[in-house]
């Protein structure tokens, strides 16, 4: 193996995904794995196949290793110049993608609290990287990037502008599909592409981002990924009195409330069965078809809302593992919205490892000059 491979890694809660790209035909992809299931029942997969179930991977280092292990034994290591890092929360201090220098990565642990499911696990992957890797590029992509453009009425929340130097503002995740669902449409729809495209990345963790000149306008997360819809296990947007009801009321204590609304809501609260959409779809349970009519509700109402920062819709698009395999949510979801003038509806596959692979190969493409 003699080119020159740039590595993609992407790190879940309880997952980590990797891709390996060639530098040259158009950034080819070549490898592409994941370890899922982590701390739970592990399974290694690379190129649809799986390998086999590491029982002993209880943590995202244990994850790390394995990957670098399989680099390593199949012949890859000595060939990768760069690695690019998906990293959830940016804050203000980050709008593109950056060198993961030690001070770098110090100020992304102030944003722990903000994207408690995946910062940690980010963070931890990007370290024991650089530990194995240390004479070669390491950038960082955010989720958080693609929305800093937002106008002050897009960021803001109605408290005393105080709060909002302190960090408490609207800052949008996901950033990184939507700005890939923004590189096809130009790439495959040009007439689309800078018209009001509202694009709906649903998933465990799902959003919605209004776009017009290919720029974002609006998206429904705010200043962290548990705002706007609800999700797998997110609650989605709530009434903050219920939350000081829990707490002061209830007196959950203000861990347990976290957890709550964090891991045991959204889909699998409204349920009590499960979080993924495909269980909820094949059953036959009245409370699961309640999830899934709340879901497309609620994220009907959303798409309407942020219409309105662009004035109206031209093109829907969905993404995310939702959006792409379930037509029945996105048939609910377009119903909703019948009341609206026409507008185009696609179904895109988002490719959130080519765009990061790509600023890496326009990164190297800048260090060369």
């Amino acid at each position: 193996m003699n080119s020159k491979l740039i590595l993609v890694v992407n790190i879940g809660s309880s997952s980590i995904k990797f891709q390996l790209f060639t530098v040259v035909n158009n950034l080819e992809l070549i490898i592409d794995g994941s370890i899922s299931g982590i701390g739970s029942k592990p399974v290694f997969n690379v190129n649809m196949h799986s390998i086999v179930n590491f029982s002993l991977v209880t943590s995202i280092d244990d994850a790390v290793k394995c990957i670098i292990d399989w680099i390593r034994d199949n012949g890859y290591a000595e060939c990768i110049i760069a690695i690019g890092y998906r990293v959830v929360h940016g804050g203000n201090n980050f709008d593109s993608p950056t060198l993961l220098t030690s001070e770098v990565v110090e100020r992304l642990e102030g944003f722990i609290p903000l994207a408690p499911m995946h910062q940690p696990q980010a963070l931890s992957a990007i370290k024991a990287f650089k530990d194995i890797y240390p004479n070669i590029f390491h950038l960082g992509c955010f989720d958080t990037a693609f929305h800093r453009g937002h106008s002050k009425i897009f960021r803001t929340y109605a408290i005393p502008s105080y709060l909002f130097e302190h960090g408490i503002q609207r800052y949008g995740f996901h950033g990184i599909s939507y700005e890939s669902v923004q590189y096809i449409l130009h790439r495959d729809y040009p007439e689309l592409a800078y018209g009001r495209v509202l694009a709906a990345h649903l998933g465990n963790g799902a959003s919605i981002c209004a776009m017009h000149d290919g720029k974002s306008i609006d998206t429904t997360m705010g200043m962290t990924a548990l705002d706007g819809l609800p999700m797998g296990t997110r609650c989605g947007s709530i009434d903050p009195g219920a939350i000081f009801f829990m707490l002061s009321q209830m007196q959950l204590g203000l861990e347990r409330t976290q957890s709550i609304l964090t891991y045991e809501s959204g889909l699998k609260g409204l349920s009590g069965i499960s979080s993924d959409c495909r269980d909820l779809i094949a059953s036959s349970d009245d409370n699961a078809q309640f999830a899934i009519d709340f879901f497309t509700m609620m994220t009907a109402q959303h798409i309407a809302r942020l219409a309105v920062a662009v004035s109206g819709i031209d093109t829907l698009v969905f993404t995310g593992g939702i959006g792409e395999n379930h037509a029945v949510v996105r048939n609910k979801i377009v119903a909703h919205l019948n009341f609206l003038q026409p507008f185009k509806v696609l179904t895109l596959k988002s490719n959130e490892g080519l765009m990061i692979a790509r600023h890496c190969f326009n990164f190297l493409e800048r260090e060369v000059e």
